[in-house]
C-alpha cells in the first residue's frame, strides 16, 4: 500500500469516526432506551409451562409454609450516586455485584452484572454484563480496526445471533465445571416483539433483534446443577458514504443476558422466588436520564477529554437528572408495550398477585397462593397459610396486613 493510499485510509477513518458518533447520538435514544421491565417479559417466559406444577404445589402447601422477601436498592457509587433500580427478594438471600462505568465505552458506558443468591443453597438469579460490538462492511475501515481491535471501545466482532452468543456465554463462564451439556435451546421472539425493534427501518437505519434461551446442565462442587439463561443481540445498522461509496457500519449488542440456576430437578420448584426477583425490577427514571446524557456526552466529547473515572464522576453528577421531553416520551412507550404484554397474560398465569403496600403506597406484586400477607415500613413482605401467625410477636417492627388491590 502506498503512503497515498494509507492517509487516505486515516483520513477516511477519521470521517467515518466523526459520522459514526454523529448518528450514533441521533439514533440511540430513538432505538436504545432500555428500561429494566423486560424483567416482566422474563417473567411471564419463566411461568410459561410451569403453572400446572405451581398449581400442584400450593394445594399440597402446609399453612405454616412461608416466604419473606426484602426490598433491595442498588446504589450507583461509581457514576451518579442516585439508586439505579431496586427489586424484591428473599430476606435471607444475598446481593453482589452492580454497576461499573467506562467512559471509553462510548455506546455503552455502563455494565450491570450482578447475581442474587441463596447463602445456604444452590438456587441464583444472576444477570451477565451487556457487552458492545462493532463492525462494517467497509473493508478499508476493518483494515484499520482489525477484528479483535476496539472502535470507541467496542470490540470489532462479526455479528452473530442469541443463540449463538449465548453459547460462547456458557463456555466462556461455566466452562471450568464437568459434565457441561446443552439440554435445550431455543429462539425467543417473545422478547424480540416485546422490544419491538426486529426488522425496523427508520429512515435508513435498520434494526434487528434474536432473542434465545438455552437450558444446561453441569456439575458444580460434586453437586448436579440445571441453569436457563436469556439473552437477546441488537443490531443497529446504518450507512455511510466512503470514497468506496455507501458502506455499512454496525453497532451490535447481547443484552438482557440473565441466567436461573437451582440443583438439577429443583429449578421449577423455585419459579416463584425467581418471578418475584424478575416482576418487581424498577429502574430508577432519574438514573436512566443521567444515563442518557452521558451517552450523548461522551459522544460529542468523543471521549477523549475524560482523564479517569474521578472527573467523569463530577461531570456526571452535575448533569440533568431530567430526561427530555423526546427521551421521555420514548421511555414511556417502552413501557407501555411491556406493560401491555403483562397484561395479556392473567395474574394466574404469571404466578403473581396484586398488593396494595400502605407505607409506600404503591402496588406491588407478590408470589400468588398464599392467604395472608404482611408488610413493614422497611420494605419487606411476608407471605404465609398460616392464620394464627402475627410478624409482630415476635418483632420490634410494625408489620400490617395488606390486602388484594
Amino acid at each position: 500500500m502506498t503512503s497515498l493510499s494509507k492517509i487516505k485510509l486515516i483520513s477516511a477513518k477519521t470521517r467515518y469516526k466523526f459520522v459514526t458518533l454523529l448518528r450514533w447520538n441521533q439514533i440511540f435514544m430513538k432505538t436504545f432506551i432500555k428500561p429494566f421491565h423486560l424483567f416482566l417479559i422474563l417473567a411471564l417466559i419463566l411461568s410459561c409451562g410451569n403453572t400446572s406444577n405451581n398449581k400442584k404445589n400450593m394445594t399440597s402447601q402446609n399453612n405454616d409454609n412461608m416466604l419473606k422477601f426484602k426490598k433491595f436498592s442498588y446504589i450507583d457509587t461509581q457514576g451518579t450516586g442516585l439508586e439505579a433500580f431496586s427489586f424484591l427478594m428473599p430476606s435471607d438471600w444475598k446481593f453482589e455485584g452492580g454497576i461499573t462505568w467506562n467512559p471509553e465505552q462510548v455506546a455503552m458506558p455502563a455494565c450491570n452484572a450482578f447475581r442474587v443468591f441463596n447463602p445456604v443453597g444452590q438456587e441464583e438469579f444472576e444477570g451477565f454484563p451487556n457487552q458492545c460490538f462493532f463492525w462494517s462492511t467497509n473493508s478499508g475501515l476493518l483494515t484499520i480496526n482489525p477484528p479483535g481491535s476496539k472502535y470507541f471501545g467496542s470490540i470489532v466482532a462479526r455479528p452473530v445471533n442469541a443463540v449463538t452468543a449465548l453459547q460462547e456465554i456458557i463456555q466462556r463462564v461455566r466452562s471450568q465445571f464437568s459434565g457441561l451439556t446443552i439440554i435445550s435451546k431455543s429462539d425467543l421472539p417473545e422478547l424480540v416483539e416485546a422490544l419491538g425493534i426486529r426488522n425496523q427501518s427508520q429512515g435508513p437505519v435498520m434494526t434487528e433483534a434474536t432473542g434465545a434461551k438455552i437450558r444446561f446442565s453441569y456439575v458444580k462442587n460434586s453437586i448436579p446443577m440445571e441453569e436457563e439463561i436469556y439473552g437477546v443481540v441488537e443490531q443497529v445498522k446504518f450507512p455511510a458514504q466512503t470514497m468506496f461509496g455507501i458502506q455499512y457500519n454496525i453497532w451490535w449488542y447481547i443484552d438482557y443476558v440473565f441466567s436461573f440456576k437451582g440443583k438439577a430437578g429443583q429449578l421449577e420448584k423455585q419459579t416463584k422466588i425467581f418471578q418475584t426477583i424478575t416482576s418487581s425490577f424498577r429502574i430508577n427514571q432519574q438514573w436512566q436520564a443521567k444515563y442518557n446524557n452521558v451517552i450523548e456526552y461522551l459522544a460529542k466529547q468523543q471521549i477523549n477529554r475524560i482523564r479517569s473515572i474521578g472527573e467523569f464522576s463530577r461531570t456526571l453528577s452535575q448533569m440533568s437528572d431530567q430526561m427530555r421531553s423526546d427521551q421521555l416520551q420514548q421511555y414511556e412507550q417502552r413501557s407501555s408495550v411491556y406493560d401491555k404484554v403483562a397484561q395479556q397474560h392473567s395474574d394466574n398465569m404469571l404466578g403473581i398477585e396484586r398488593y396494595y403496600d400502605p407505607f409506600e403506597e404503591r402496588e406491588v406484586q407478590l408470589p400468588s397462593g398464599y392467604n395472608h400477607v404482611w408488610c413493614n415500613n422497611l420494605g419487606e413482605y411476608i407471605m404465609t397459610d398460616n392464620p394464627n401467625y402475627n410478624p409482630n410477636v415476635e418483632s420490634n417492627l410494625t408489620w400490617k396486613p395488606i390486602e388484594h388491590k
